[in-house]
């Protein structure tokens, strides 16, 4: 177990392309932090100068209060689960989990140490039954459970994971997530996961860090990034749906505060408007955030509502995922659960509907027209002395590669 700090850190390729600007991360002992954004956006390019699989341009990167720039992977005490597994067709197993443990040397490991240690892994895995074969007559999922006994068998003090759920389908990979979760809790280390995912972010960390192009954009926990998203990037990439959008004014009218999207002048109502009066904040054209699952279905008539007309209603089971356009063309996507919907609700909910919406002030959320930072916090991330300089987004983000180790010459232990 270890802090993990990285300072001033930076990845610059040859054709003075720059992977990853000046990121500054302090990583608590024992905590789970997520990388997480969309592909190039330099994540596991920083994974990599962490795990020593990059050399670090500029900046410093400690390991329980030891700078590793110029230490080889193999003596950062790391472990890693990479994308693509990259497990040894040749070998077992058994002799997979077993690899890094005979590589070791100061000290050698006994046969009867490496056999208890591997069986207790793969005990916590759930793979005891497939010790002996080969990675060919395993499934996705089973690789993935190999790939990951292999790291947690070594003593490390940090545990780094690439994307590791990324080729699995949709059900193997909300089984494994849920098995990560406990594993978590059983070999109780440093974390550091990579992932393009959300919904892995929200779910697996304990704060999450969100990055484009390079930069961080947030630091902050799962709800703290959904609830108050320091930019409009930020709020559109946490969360499915994407959080709604809208150019619109934001006006004052003594101490209450009015926004005016689809032609109609909505109060912003609750803490949100409160906010925005103790923050002093200034009437000026914004972008107005409203997530689907915030925006509900009212009678006609009540207070901030408007017609909507369906466009297309995706049925999810559990809710309803309806593409509406209001008066004006604007386009918004709205959840409507269906517990509640009557049957003749429910028939129509069909296109070409005309249904009334309404989102309370509580929901709302204010990003500069010119910024594109959170009106009402205080957390704005850009990575860049300049707040208001451009993000460039040519960088791309380095695969991950196999290891290339050497076939151990020990024999694998009998069976006990």
């Amino acid at each position: 177990m270890a802090r993990v700090k990285l300072t001033n850190v930076k990845k610059i390729y040859s054709g003075n392309v720059t992977a990853v600007h000046d990121f500054n991360l302090d990583i608590a002992d024992k905590e789970f932090i997520v990388f997480v954004g969309p592909s190039g956006c330099g994540k596991s390019t920083t994974l990599r100068m962490v795990a020593g699989l990059e050399d670090i341009s500029e900046g410093t990167v400690e390991i329980d209060n030891e700078v590793v720039n110029d230490l080889q992977p193999k003596d950062r005490h790391i472990s890693m689960v990479f994308q693509n597994y990259a497990l040894y067709p040749h070998l077992t197993v058994y002799e997979n989990i077993a690899f890094p443990l005979r590589l070791q040397k100061n000290p050698k490991m006994s046969q009867d140490e490496i056999y208890e240690r591997v069986t207790s892994a793969a005990q916590v895995l759930g793979i005891t039954q497939y010790l002996t074969r080969k990675p060919k007559a395993l499934s996705g999922g089973q690789r993935q459970r190999v790939a990951i006994g292999r790291a947690m068998v070594k003593d490390c003090k940090v545990f780094l994971m690439d994307e590791p759920l990324s080729n699995l389908d949709a059900k193997l990979r909300n089984q494994m997530r849920a098995e990560i979760i406990l594993l978590r809790k059983r070999i109780n280390t440093t974390f550091i996961y990579v992932t393009h995912d959300q919904t892995e972010a929200m779910t697996l960390g304990d704060r999450i860090v969100c990055m484009k192009d390079g930069y961080i954009m947030q630091v902050g926990t799962p709800t703290e990034l959904f609830d108050w998203p320091a930019n409009l990037f930020v709020a559109q990439f946490i969360g499915a749906p994407m959080m709604n959008t809208i150019k619109t004014e934001l006006t004052k009218e003594g101490k209450t505060y009015y926004v005016s999207p689809f032609g109609y002048k909505l109060e912003v109502t609750g803490d949100k408007g409160k906010l925005l009066n103790e923050r002093n904040v200034e009437p000026k054209g914004i972008y107005l955030g409203v997530r689907p699952e915030h925006i509900t279905l009212v009678k006609k008539g009540a207070k901030n509502g408007f017609p909507v007309t369906i466009l297309v209603n995706e049925m999810m089971g559990s809710e309803y995922h309806l593409h509406v356009q209001t008066e004006d063309g604007t386009k918004l996507v709205v959840r409507i659960p269906t517990i509640n919907l009557t049957d003749e609700e429910r028939a129509s909910m069909v296109s070409g509907t005309v249904i009334y919406v309404a989102f309370e002030g509580k929901a709302m959320h204010f990003f500069d027209l010119e910024t594109e930072y959170n009106l009402l916090t205080d957390n704005q991330y850009h990575g860049n002395d300049d707040p208001d300089a451009p993000i460039k987004s040519n960088e791309a983000e380095s695969e991950p590669q196999e290891e290339t180790q050497k076939e151990p010459q020990e024999k694998q232990p009998k069976e006990k």
